[in-house]
């Protein structure tokens, strides 16, 4: 307003001059000219220039002279309002966690199938991959060595058991003599007592038959170790026949084979090569290593999620089955133990994947937002508005890092607000506007 104010005092002082302008052109052309200016147009000009300037000073000068102390009232203004900062609310986190693990699968029952006898590999019927059923042959071993120690072993139980006849006839024959022996010794004796024979006479029956009674004795213990000879004969050829039943290698369980070291010819040995690896793959296992902090959360019967980074989508459904109730010295972890149903036969023993546990938290810790965290020289901190406006910077301990939020394990209470990305405004001891 005051800018249009000047302006139209200054068109009414150009029009009140160009009116004297032409004033002083009538009165030229009616007077005769003079050698030089007269008063009157002097004082014209003094009053044209007088009203010049005082347009140009309220049309420039005051305006300019407003704006300025607008500006520095408002320059005033702003230096003495309050900083608007974002706040928000230190809060806890919920009392269930999912606590994701990585894992590698692997098969419940899992065993390497050896040779049980020496021999050449004479059929094979199994490879890698190949599903089997408890007690299926997998291959046939050719010994024909056992075979011969079959035979002999089938010998030397005859030869015992004929061994055993000898020394039973040997013992019904001493038992014949001792009754011959027994029966003389007592009719000597009867003698002797009418005195019909020397006592002399009497004692060699006696003698006679006390040694026969020693050798029936004898010949129970060698009927004896004729028993236990052929026992051991017995047990020798049940030993080879048992290596005959292990020339056909056999499953133990219903599986999968993963390994197969043999071909056909291939030559084995007792105990120390490896045949076959089968592996039950209709239930697998996970073993997890559950961090100290959450070891106290995880319970046998807790239900799991495994998931698939090369599957995404997928998901199967588990359980923990046990754990090794004691903490690995060394990781600080706990050895957990998670089974999978795999009916379908999607997992495969091997696999990497990760298991998703939902945990219980007893005391949920405090969280905060990434943006508020202020890292300086004397540590991590982060700017707390206090009721009454005013930033107190507070050092915090940290615990995990989610990325987008971080645990804080001490210096803020539940509720506090903290600021969102201070600036450098935001200092100790300023009060601040805070927004939510």
């Amino acid at each position: 307003m005051n800018e249009v104010g000047a302006q139209t005092t200054e068109e009414r002082l150009r029009a009140e001059i160009e009116a004297l302008k032409r004033k002083l052109a009538q009165r030229s052309a009616e007077r005769p000219p003079k050698t030089g200016p007269s008063t009157g147009a002097l004082v014209v000009i003094a009053v044209v220039l007088v009203a010049l300037v005082v347009a140009g000073f309220f049309a420039g000068y005051l305006p300019r002279q407003r704006r300025e102390r607008v500006l520095a009232a408002e320059s005033r203004a702003e230096s003495q309002a309050r900083p608007v900062v974002s706040v928000q609310a230190v809060k806890r986190e919920a009392p269930h966690d999912n606590l994701v693990l990585p894992g590698n699968i692997q098969a419940v029952t899992e065993a390497p199938i050896l040779a049980r006898a020496n021999g050449y590999i004479k059929q094979r019927f199994v490879d890698i991959g190949d599903h089997v059923a408890a007690g299926q042959v997998l291959a046939i071993i050719e010994a024909p060595e056992l075979m011969q120690q079959i035979r002999q072993a089938q010998e030397a139980v005859d030869q015992a058991n004929s061994n055993i006849q000898q020394a039973e006839a040997a013992l019904q024959q001493g038992q014949a003599n001792l009754t011959l022996a027994r029966v003389t010794s007592e009719r000597w004796q009867r003698l002797v007592v009418k005195g019909v024979v020397s006592k002399q006479e009497n004692d060699t029956y006696f003698a006679q038959y006390q040694a026969q009674q020693a050798n029936v004795h004898a010949l129970e213990k060698a009927v004896a170790a004729a028993r236990s000879n052929a026992g051991a004969a017995e047990a020798n050829l049940g030993r080879l026949d048992e290596l005959v039943r292990y020339l056909n290698v056999s499953a133990p369980f219903t599986g999968v084979i993963t390994v197969r070291n043999v071909d056909v010819g291939a030559l084995v040995n007792e105990g120390t090569t490896l045949l076959y690896r089968i592996a039950q793959a209709e239930r697998l296992r996970i073993f997890l290593n559950v961090p100290q902090a959450d070891s106290g959360s995880v319970r046998v019967g807790q239900k799991a999620t495994i998931r698939l980074p090369d599957r995404p989508g997928m998901k199967f459904d588990g359980e923990v089955t046990r754990s090794s109730d004691a903490l690995d010295p060394a990781s600080r972890t706990l050895l957990t133990e998670v089974q999978v149903p795999n009916s379908s036969g999607l997992l495969l023993p091997g696999m990497y994947a990760q298991v998703d546990l939902l945990v219980p938290r007893k005391n949920a810790p405090l969280v905060i937002p990434g943006g508020a965290l202020v890292v300086r020289s004397n540590g991590t901190q982060v700017a707390v508005v206090g009721a009454d406006g005013v930033v107190h910077f507070t050092r915090i301990q940290l615990g995990r890092d989610f990325g987008d939020r971080l645990e804080v394990l001490g210096g803020l209470q539940d509720g506090d607000q903290v600021v969102m990305n201070p600036s450098d405004a935001v200092r100790e001891g300023v009060k601040v506007k805070p927004v939510k």
